[in-house]
C-alpha cells in the first residue's frame, strides 16, 4: 500500500471528522454518527480502490453504519479490506466531551478478522513489553509481568482502561496493586495507541470494549510494533447474565458461527492482523490525549491527524487547514473535495 493511497485514506478520516464536528455539542449522537459515515462512505466511493468493509459498526445498537461487506470504491485499484468507526466517541461529540476521533484502518486483502459487533475483552502494551502478555492468565499476573518486562515497579506502572461499570472492580483491583489508572469515559482505540507510541506515559491498556474497535486496534499495534491479545464475549458475560442479555448473546453467537470466529477463544495480534501491509488514519474531532480537535472559525476548520504506515512504520502527525463551502448555516453532511 503506496504512500500516495495511505495519504487519501487521512483525507477519508479528515472529512469523516469535519462532518461529526458540525454536530459537536448538539446532544444527539446518531446525528453526529449518520453524517461521518455517509460522508465517509462518499469519499471511500470517490477512491480508485477495490474495497470492502470488513469490520463496521452498528449491528448492536442499530447505529448508522457502514456494514460488514460493503463495496466501497471505484473497484480500479487495489483490492484493499477496510476497518472503520467514523466516530470513536459519539457520545463524547454530542456532549461536547473529550478524546472523540474519526478512526480508519486499510490492509491487503484478508489481512483484517472479520468479527460481529459485539464485546471483546482486550489487553495491550508497547514493544518493550512484546510476548509478556497472555489472557488466558489472570490480569494481575499479566500487569507483573509487564512490570518485570519495563523493568519497572508497580508504582510507576500506568495502565489505562474505560470508566465503565463493568470495569469498576478490575479498576480497585489494579490500584489495589499499587499501578497508576487512568479511566476513560470512552475511546479504548486511542488508549490503545497511547500504549504504543515512543514517549508515551501509558504502559498498559486493559478493557472490555467493541469487537470493531478492537480490530481496528490491532491494525496499529501492529504497525506501532506493540502486542495485543483480545477474545470475543457474549455480552450476557460482559455485560452480566439478564434475559435481555442472553437473548443478544444468542445472535451474537450465531453471527460468530456464520463468520467463523469462537466467542471466548484467545486471539493474538496475528489472529487480528495479519499482515504489515497497511495504513491507520485517525483525526480527532474533540481534543484528546491522542490527538486536537477540530477548531473552526467561519469557513475556515483546522485539523490534526495520526497517520502510521505498517511496512515502513512511519508515524506522521498531519495539521490541515481546510477552507469549507457553507452556504447556509444549516447543519449538514461535510464532503471534502
Amino acid at each position: 500500500m503506496d504512500r500516495g493511497l495511505a495519504f487519501h485514506f487521512s483525507r477519508v478520516t479528515e472529512a469523516a471528522a469535519l462532518a461529526g464536528y458540525q454536530w459537536l455539542g448538539r446532544g444527539d449522537k446518531n446525528k453526529a454518527d449518520a453524517a461521518a459515515v455517509e460522508t465517509m462512505r462518499i469519499m471511500l466511493n470517490g477512491m480508485d480502490i477495490d474495497g470492502e468493509i470488513v469490520i463496521g459498526e452498528g449491528e448492536i445498537d442499530e447505529a448508522p453504519m457502514l456494514f460488514i461487506g460493503e463495496k466501497v470504491g471505484t473497484g480500479k485499484g487495489e483490492a484493499v479490506d477496510i476497518a472503520v468507526d467514523p466516530i470513536e466517541g459519539t457520545r463524547m461529540t454530542a456532549m461536547g466531551q473529550s478524546n472523540a476521533i474519526a478512526v480508519l484502518a486499510a490492509g491487503e486483502k484478508g489481512s483484517f478478522l472479520k468479527a460481529p459487533d459485539m464485546y471483546m475483552e482486550k489487553l495491550v502494551v508497547g514493544p518493550l513489553a512484546r510476548g509478556c502478555i497472555d489472557l488466558n492468565k489472570p490480569l494481575e499476573e499479566n500487569i507483573q509481568a509487564v512490570a518485570t518486562a519495563l523493568n519497572k515497579p508497580l508504582s510507576r506502572l500506568t495502565i489505562v482502561t474505560l470508566a465503565k461499570p463493568r470495569h469498576d472492580a478490575t479498576i480497585a483491583a489494579m490500584q489495589a496493586m499499587g499501578c497508576r489508572v487512568f479511566a476513560l469515559p470512552d475511546g479504548d482505540v486511542a488508549a490503545s495507541i497511547l500504549a504504543c507510541m515512543p514517549l508515551s506515559e501509558v504502559d498498559l491498556m486493559y478493557c472490555i470494549g467493541g469487537a470493531p474497535e478492537g480490530v481496528i486496534s490491532a491494525a496499529v499495534v501492529r504497525a506501532l510494533q506493540g502486542d495485543m491479545q483480545g477474545r470475543l464475549m457474549l455480552r450476557h458475560i460482559a455485560k452480566g447474565d439478564t434475559p435481555e442479555n442472553r437473548a443478544l448473546s444468542e445472535w451474537e453467537a450465531k453471527r460468530c458461527e456464520e463468520m467463523g470466529v469462537v466467542p471466548g477463544k484467545v486471539l493474538c495480534l496475528t489472529d487480528m492482523v495479519s499482515s504489515d501491509n497497511l495504513v491507520f488514519s485517525a483525526t480527532g474531532i474533540t481534543k484528546g490525549d491522542l490527538l486536537d480537535g477540530i477548531t473552526s472559525d467561519g469557513n475556515i476548520a483546522q485539523t490534526e491527524t495520526l497517520m502510521i504506515r505498517g511496512k515502513s512504520r512511519t508515524i506522521r502527525k498531519i495539521q490541515s487547514t481546510h477552507y469549507l463551502d457553507r452556504k447556509d448555516n444549516n447543519v449538514k453532511p461535510f464532503v471534502m473535495t
